[in-house]
Order: structure tokens, then C-alpha cells, then sequence
């Protein structure tokens, strides 16, 4: 596989990651209108001659979104050209760049014109699917599949149905969670698991609470879907390496989760934490959405296997 490309792919990962990150961050500082409602330019300049803290904000996070602008749309002409007799790659490429324009167009919509928490809390998971695209176009340029001999792994009908409406979850919990965020209803309740310990069946008072516990609920229904799925792929699927380490990343990760949730509550909210916690859960749908991959695959390896049996 040509080298340049490898390269290509790494830095558009970890870019996206960053603009993922960076938007998060905005959000978490009150930067959104560090360039006022001027853009892409910032208070109508390149580069403004007085420059604060929002400002540097706002403005490295559109700087750092339009290289991954250039750097994707690169990766997907390039991989479409390279690899696309590889099933999944021209669909990945479109989707890299399709959500791609659209998380730009939704954050250029906040500034321009504002938007209601509920719509902004869509511009999280808009990136979140661009970033698992870009990922999934990753490990098909570094050939990842074959070093694991995926190309003949079977996932029962069963697991596979539970894989596709995991990930489905994990983007509904994502959306709750940004909703918590961008509501600003992080400190709604400073008790953690519930919202006032001493009050353990109390119903939430005000909105505020409602988004923080909703988003609490969903995310425990979550950990424990996470925890007993993974747990039967490790059980049933140990001799397959690619499924039982995916299953072993995700109850790392399911568990630094709810406990990087709980430190954002007794840290009262602190900025490192909360990107954290964004990574995190940023991470988790990645591996989710390779596990979607692979199970998409695995009817064909089915038939496939029957002929050469036969």
C-alpha cells in the first residue's frame, strides 16, 4: 500500500479527532462567539489585530477544521482511487466528506445566526460519524482486516443485530450527552449517580436536572448493554482476535466513561475532564462502528466459506 497514503490517513484521524475536540472545547469555554458573527473570517479579518483568549479559541478550532477540509477530502479521492475495489471505501469516502461539510455548515449556522441547544447538540454527533468514517478509511488503507484474517470471520444474526443497535445507542447517548453540554446543565446536579444522593427516588425539579439525569439513564443503560454484549464476544469469540480485542477495548472504555462523567461533577466541570470525556466516548464509537464493518461483512464470508467447502 503506497506509503504516502498511510501517512495521509494517520494525519486526517488525528486531525479530525482534534476538530472534534476543538469543537467541544469552544463549546465548554463560551467561546462560540470569539469571532463575533463574522465567518468564516473572524470580526470580518484574517487575523484580528486584538486577540483574546475566546478569540484564539474559536478561531485555531476553524483554522484546525479547515485543514481537515483539505486533508480529507484528499484521503477520499485518493482512496477512492487506490483501494475502492474495496467494498466499503467509496461509501466511507462519501460519508468523510458528506458529514464533514455538514458539521462546518452547522457550526458556520451557530455563528452566523445562532441556534437552539437542541439543533447545536447535532453538530457532536455530525462529527462524531465523520470521524468514525475517516477511522474506518484508516484501517482499510493499513489493510488491518487481513492481519486478523477478518475476511473469514462469521458473526451469528443474532450479535450482529445487537452490534447495529448498539451503535445506534451509543449515537442517541451521544446526542444526550452533548445536549447536557450545550444546555449547560453540567452542575445541574452536583450529586453523582443520582442527582441528590439524599434524595435517591426524588424526581428532577427543573429542565436542567431532566437533560443531566436523562443523559445519566441513557448512558447506564448503555454501560450495561456495552458490558454484557462485549462479555459474550469475549466468551463466544475468543479464537477471534479481531472481535474479542474489540470487545476488551470496549469495556475499557465503557468504564472510563461513566467514571470521567462522574469526575466532570466533582471537579465541577474541569476542562481537561470534560475533553476527556468527549475522547472517550469518541473512541467507543469508533470501535463500535469497525464492529458494524465487520458485521456487514460477514454474510459474504459466509457464502463464501460454503463454496469453498463445497
Amino acid at each position: 500500500m503506497n506509503r504516502g497514503l498511510k501517512i495521509l490517513s494517520v494525519a486526517s484521524s488525528i486531525v479530525m479527532l482534534l476538530v472534534l475536540i476543538g469543537g467541544a472545547l469552544v463549546t465548554k469555554t463560551g467561546s462560540g462567539m470569539g469571532c463575533g458573527r463574522s465567518w468564516p473570517l473572524c470580526h470580518g479579518q484574517f487575523l484580528p489585530s486584538e486577540i483574546n483568549g475566546e478569540l484564539l479559541i474559536e478561531l485555531s478550532h476553524r483554522l484546525v477544521s479547515g485543514l481537515s477540509v483539505i486533508l480529507v477530502t484528499w484521503l477520499a479521492i485518493w482512496s477512492w482511487k487506490k483501494i475502492g475495489h474495496v467494498r466499503e471505501t467509496k461509501f466511507l469516502a462519501f460519508l468523510s466528506v458528506f458529514f464533514l461539510i455538514v458539521q462546518a455548515l452547522l457550526g458556520a449556522g451557530a455563528v452566523i445566526w445562532g441556534q437552539d441547544p437542541v439543533i447545536m447538540a447535532l453538530h457532536f454527533g455530525v462529527s462524531l460519524v465523520s470521524v468514525a468514517s475517516v477511522f474506518l478509511l484508516t484501517l482499510l488503507i493499513f489493510e488491518v482486516d487481513k492481519k486478523f484474517d477478518a475476511e473469514s470471520l462469521i458473526v451469528d444474526k443474532n450479535l450482529r443485530s445487537q452490534i447495529y443497535a448498539i451503535s445506534i445507542y451509543c449515537y442517541i447517548v451521544v446526542y444526550t450527552g452533548a445536549l447536557v453540554r450545550h444546555k449547560k446543565a453540567h452542575l445541574a446536579c452536583l450529586d453523582f449517580p443520582f442527582c441528590d444522593n439524599s434524595a435517591i427516588f426524588s424526581l428532577p425539579s427543573n429542565e436542567f436536572e431532566w437533560v443531566q439525569m436523562g443523559h445519566r439513564f441513557a448512558a447506564l443503560l448503555f454501560f450495561t448493554w456495552i458490558i454484557i454484549l462485549s462479555a459474550r464476544i469475549i466468551k463466544h469469540y475468543r479464537s477471534k482476535r479481531v472481535l474479542f480485542w474489540s470487545a476488551v477495548s470496549a469495556i475499557v472504555l465503557i468504564i472510563l466513561q461513566p467514571l470521567s462523567g462522574a469526575f466532570i461533577i466533582y471537579t465541577r466541570v474541569n476542562l481537561y475532564v470534560t475533553l476527556a470525556h468527549a475522547t472517550f466516548i469518541t473512541v467507543l464509537f469508533c470501535v463500535l462502528s469497525y464492529l458494524v464493518l465487520l458485521s456487514s461483512r460477514s454474510k459474504k464470508n459466509e457464502i463464501n466459506n460454503n463454496k469453498k467447502i463445497a
